[in-house]
């Protein structure tokens, strides 16, 4: 599943570039704005950080929910206390898109996440000039020197990088090359199942210098909790969210 997750998010990139060259997507007003610095943002803290996910389905999950308008849904998050939003591009099974990028960023101040299955510079060039600040590499798919070099493209926008692993070699590999927001995915992008349990048994491992990121898993408090007490400095949540009330979580899982 994960290979053709890449494959149509590189297909349908390869058809908007026959549209939307390089450097129209330089030339953008988008692209001239200077992205916020989501390193700072998710800083360890007294408390936990959030990433707020916009997320409508899901490849194991499927309809998670409607959000006709991400802008609406955005400012709920940034409203409602999250430090970061992350923004789910991807269109063949997240039903993502990547306007949704652009008209969040219109409305809310705080950093933007392209969260998508990137494997490509064109992807990154997108996603500065639709308002994303910091864009998702995923070390379970990419070769350690495509994703080090896309990395490094990416900073030398200025966008920063949130660096996803499944595993203690993707985490060695991430460590070597400097990852500096490093991230478990609790979930498994092979067959999509989740194992709250992973971020515990391999924190130790992350670079102690690195920002700390639980991804998946998440569902009530206790379960943001129990990866703080595991380390981690940051949690990213999308289906919880999407399908129950920011207004009252959100608030409850930043107080950890």
């Amino acid at each position: 599943m994960l290979d053709g997750l890449f494959q149509q998010a590189l297909l349908s990139s390869q058809r908007r570039q026959e549209s939307i060259s390089i450097s129209d997507l330089e030339s953008s007003a988008g692209f001239a704005r200077t992205p916020i610095d989501a390193y700072s943002a998710l800083a360890p803290s007294k408390n936990i950080k959030l990433i707020a996910e916009i997320k409508r389905a899901s490849p194991s999950k499927g309809h998670l929910a409607e959000i006709p308008d991400a802008s609406v849904q955005a400012l709920l998050y940034q409203k409602s206390g999250a430090h970061a939003i992350s923004v789910l591009t991807e269109e063949s099974g997240f039903l993502g898109r990547l306007e949704d990028l652009s008209v969040a960023r219109s409305a809310v101040s705080i950093p933007l996440l392209r969260k998508d299955f990137i494997s490509s510079e064109y992807q990154i060039l997108e996603a500065k000039a639709n308002g994303a600040d910091f864009v998702l590499l995923i070390l379970s798919w990419l070769p350690a020197a495509d994703y080090a070099r896309l990395s490094a493209f990416a900073a030398s926008l200025g966008l920063g990088v949130l660096t996803e692993t499944h595993t203690l070699e993707e985490i060695r590999i991430a460590n070597d090359l400097g990852a500096r927001l490093l991230g478990i995915n609790t979930r498994n992008l092979i067959d999509f199942k989740t194992d709250i349990g992973l971020f515990e048994k391999m924190a130790s491992a992350l670079n102690p210098d690195a920002i700390k990121v639980a991804e998946s898993s998440v569902k009530t408090v206790s379960d943001v909790k129990r990866y703080r007490d595991a380390g981690a400095d940051a949690v990213l949540v999308g289906e919880a969210l999407v399908t129950g009330n920011p207004e009252t979580l959100i608030p409850e899982f930043v107080s950890i």
